[in-house]
């Protein structure tokens, strides 16, 4: 099950990077610094666009309506298609101001056809009945070079399928009435990328704000423009990779302060005589410490990503055991906690922390922790050997939570806006760990202090480790 990333907007998810939420936000509440959201760009010029979208929003809901009688007493034979376009779709478009769309050809891209209903300049728009699933497989006639056949596919793998192989085409629409997803031109295979509506809870619930993001993102002034690469949907979406970037760079000078901080709060722990002594003999050199310490907040990493992603629980967890741990020992409430308050010196939290890591990483033939939904990883990281000299330590709240911050907030002109784990990619993440190879600690054991430098005989540089885009 794929973890969305969830906005303020109850019936709004973002899938993948294309428009993040914290873009989103920025839209509609008319963000003065973010370009394209005057009136006049929306052409509407003298008017107050409050006032349009209000007067929209009264004529959707009456379609919803009329949409929601047509369909009463329909069969089980009937599609619905006609219901949900002419009552409830085609309105719609026509209040985002597209007017009356019109059906198209199917659109041919090599020897691919592509049966998409409706079209506007350069944006394919896709509708359905609303008795079919934008995900669910249906029989679709395709040929491929060397001849005819049929292919599989559901409404928006059709939609995303026309826009990596086109040339012509950079965003499309897909909607069956009840959702309706933006989309974009997608480089990757594996990794899903829109944006979603779901109309049925917004208009059942009357969610006007909701419907405010819809009017001002979907609207016909956002596709508008000679060349698609060129409309305001693309130029919003490179600001959100530019943005993007800003934040990876942020995020290393978190990891690397992440680590100075543990680093520097296990000497100062008065509980750490043992590790103390081990450094101060040789039996522990500075930099496996560094290592080890870099290997918890990478632990503290694969964390966030896998509860960002929902992948972290064991397929047959009990609804019980998730919500346990949800409530009581995710990363999720770490974060939280770290927005909230600054810590102490007790320990406790940094004790919970532990304990998931090592239920986690159980020996070969570990079956995890099954009270929690978790399950053995038996992988390198989160095994003992990767932090022998971390077990058994403690660490004070407030060094833990500090370190937490700094994984888990970036701040732009000093609005914090948080790290997008459930999006970030292997690419972002070896970025990361590429800076922390030119890395190597300076500590004082009796002062109780820790700070990473650049030297010049690094890590990088003398195990030839350099990372390598996945492209």
């Amino acid at each position: 099950m794929r973890n969305r990333q969830r906005s303020t907007f109850p019936t709004v998810t973002s899938e993948g990077a294309l428009l993040p939420i914290d873009v989103l936000q920025r839209i509609a509440r008319f963000d003065p610094d973010l370009p394209g959201l005057r009136a006049e760009d929306y052409y509407h010029d003298g008017e107050k666009l409050n006032e349009v979208i209000s007067a929209s929003w009264s004529k959707v809901l009456r379609a919803w309506q009329k949409f929601q009688y047509s369909t009463m007493n329909l069969g089980e034979s009937q599609s619905g298609t006609t219901q949900t376009r002419e009552h409830w779709l085609l309105p719609l478009f026509s209040e985002l101001g597209y007017g009356r769309l019109f059906g198209v050809k199917a659109l041919e891209v090599g020897e691919n056809s592509y049966p998409i209903s409706h079209g506007w300049q350069h944006l394919p728009i896709h509708l359905v009945s609303f008795k079919v699933d934008l995900d669910q497989l249906s029989r679709g006639t395709t040929t491929a070079a060397g001849g005819s056949g049929s292919a599989r596919r559901s409404p928006y793998s059709m939609v995303q399928e026309l826009l990596n192989r086109s040339t012509e085409h950079l965003w499309g629409m897909v909607s069956n009435g009840l959702q309706l997803r933006v989309l974009r031109k997608n480089v990757s295979l594996t990794r899903l990328s829109y944006v979603e509506f779901d109309l049925e809870t917004m208009l059942r619930g009357e969610l006007y704000a909701d419907f405010v993001l819809l009017w001002l993102l979907c609207h016909q002034s956002r596709v508008e423009a000679e060349r698609p690469s060129d409309c305001w949907l693309e130029k919003w979406s490179r600001l959100a990779q530019d943005q993007g970037m800003r934040i990876l760079n942020k995020l290393r000078d978190g990891v690397e302060t992440a680590i100075n901080t543990l680093g520097a709060g296990y000497l100062a722990h008065p509980a750490n005589n043992v590790l103390r002594q081990k450094l101060r003999d040789g039996t522990l050199q500075p930099q496996e410490y560094y290592r080890q310490v870099l290997r918890f907040v990478y632990r503290m990493i694969v964390l966030f990503v896998a509860e960002d992603r929902d992948v972290l629980f064991a397929p047959d967890a009990d609804e019980q055991a998730r919500e346990r741990y949800t409530r009581y020992y995710s990363t999720a409430r770490l974060r939280r906690y770290a927005e909230q308050r600054l810590g102490t010196r007790h320990a406790d939290l940094y004790q919970v922390l532990w304990l998931v890591m090592e239920q986690i990483g159980g020996e070969a033939g570990s079956v995890g922790c099954p009270g929690l939904g978790l399950p053995a990883l038996n992988g390198f990281l989160f095994s003992s050997k990767s932090a022998i000299d971390l077990v058994g330590c403690q660490l004070a709240n407030h060094d833990l939570l500090k370190a937490v911050r700094s994984l888990s907030l970036t701040y732009d002109n000093n609005v914090p806006r948080h790290v997008d784990y459930k999006n970030i990619g292997s690419e972002e993440l070896g970025s990361v760990y590429e800076s922390l190879l030119e890395l190597h600690p300076e500590l004082d054991i009796e002062a109780g202090t820790f700070a990473l430098t650049t030297a010049s005989g690094n890590d990088r540089k003398t195990t030839g480790s350099y990372y390598t885009p996945p492209a």
